[in-house]
């Protein structure tokens, strides 16, 4: 069913491209023209009217009309493909200090199939602290959903239900690193309790940094989407145009409570790291370093004395006993207004990781993630400015260590 869905889709977006093509380059030609008799142009058809007669010939607006129901028909198959796929969660709590047998309901989000074995996927902050969760198809089927690992640095978390054999559908995995911006985004889920919602947008800007609704860490490459996402939404994928799932739909920035369009998303690559651990053990280990920092700006460079090309990421703060700290790395040791914030500067400067550069905190995350576990060791390029003398240590090597549950401040 993939391969012929997926066949379908570059169909369409072909004729949708080869309409859209022609009516560029008819529209560039004299607008209003008659052409011979009986002969139909765009031109002519979508141009001022003419003296040869009352109106211009409107006959080609079939052919607009064309465009528009294959981008429609685009909208309408991977809503309909998508549907087994995703559910609403509902989740509830007991009360404590009643000898009620009732539940009173404590919210809704949205998830999604993640495999055949009856693994659903939805964010951590849906489901952290329910006491009965409960998952809904489309088709009305409900089944209890039993939490079997949950991460809240990355927000998501592992449902497992007992599904019929051939009932579940699950998802197809896109590439989150593949991802452009200005590419058609699709969100499915339950915004303000009302299942299975389709919107739609663009990728709004790649890589941003966004704190876990814990607090206590970061998590890096974020996708923003300016597809309407609201309250409800939390858990449920965000699609391309091939209706793969290219992220975990998890923040929203509004001051109303409501979309503004600007939406967050996990990156669908992170749930292929944490997720396979979350089911086999419960939890995700990350690599730690014990740094908090931020991107060397060009203020930043001259309040520091760097040199005005340096970049990198300005480290501010150093966990005591962390593994930054145990290797010799140094925060910063007097405060300084920048970018209109006070800032600990005088601090190193990392410029690389295994010699692959680094300029904001987002990407020394993401390297960890991707390529090292806690026990690894890594080497670090580190400009030092001392007395004004800048010195480039390539050699400070660093046992990364396990992430801490509970931190003293917000390090990475």
């Amino acid at each position: 069913m993939g391969n012929l869905f997926r066949s379908i889709m570059l169909t369409k977006i072909l004729i949708i491209s080869v309409f859209l093509i022609a009516a560029l380059v008819a529209c560039q030609g004299p607008r209003g023209e008659a052409g011979p008799p009986g002969e139909k142009g765009i031109a002519g058809a979508i141009g001022p009217r003419g003296p040869q007669g009352p109106q211009a010939d409107y006959g080609t607006i079939d052919e607009y009309g064309l465009v528009v129901q294959a981008h429609e028909q685009v909208m309408v198959d991977i809503y309909q493909s998508l549907l087994p796929s995703v559910v609403r969660i509902e989740v509830t709590n007991q009360p404590r200090n009643s000898s009620t047998l009732f539940e009173s309901k404590r919210g809704e989000g949205s998830g999604f199939v993640w495999s055949s074995e009856g693994h659903i996927v939805t964010n951590h902050h849906v489901v952290d602290g329910g006491d009965g969760i409960t998952i809904v198809f489309e088709d009305g089927s409900e089944y209890e959903g039993r939490l079997i690992g949950s991460d809240p640095d990355s927000d998501l978390a592992v449902l497992k239900i007992a599904a019929p054999p051939g009932y579940l559908s699950p998802v197809r995995l896109g590439d989150s690193s593949s991802v452009k911006v200005g590419q058609f985004a699709v969100a499915i889920g339950t915004p303000f309790g009302q299942s299975f919602s389709m919107t739609s947008g663009i990728v709004s800007a790649l890589g941003r940094l966004i704190n876990a609704p814990n607090g206590s860490f970061s998590i890096p490459q974020v996708i923003q989407t300016d597809a309407p996402i609201n309250p409800g939404n939390s858990g449920g994928p965000l699609l391309d145009r091939n209706g793969d799932i290219i992220g975990i739909n998890s923040q929203i920035i509004s001051y109303s409570g409501s979309s503004s369009g600007v939406g967050f998303a996990v990156p669908i690559n992170m749930a292929k790291l944490v997720i396979p651990d979350l089911i086999k053990y419960g939890k995700f280990d990350y690599p730690y370093i014990g740094i908090s920092g931020v991107t060397l700006r060009p203020k930043l460079n001259e309040i520091n004395r760097l040199p005005s090309t340096t970049r990198g990421v300005l480290v501010v703060d150093v966990i005591d006993g962390g593994p930054a700290d145990v290797a010799g790395i140094n925060g910063g040791d007097y405060m300084a207004s920048a970018e209109g914030s006070d800032l600990t500067v005088g601090g190193d400067v990392i410029t690389a990781i295994e010699g692959t550069d680094v300029q904001n905190m987002s990407e020394i995350i993401t390297y960890l993630l991707e390529n090292n576990r806690p026990g690894d060791e890594v080497t670090l390029s580190v400009f030092r400015n001392q007395n004004g003398l800048e010195e480039l240590l390539d050699e400070v090597r660093v046992r990364l260590g396990q992430r801490p549950e509970s931190p003293q401040k917000r390090p990475s």
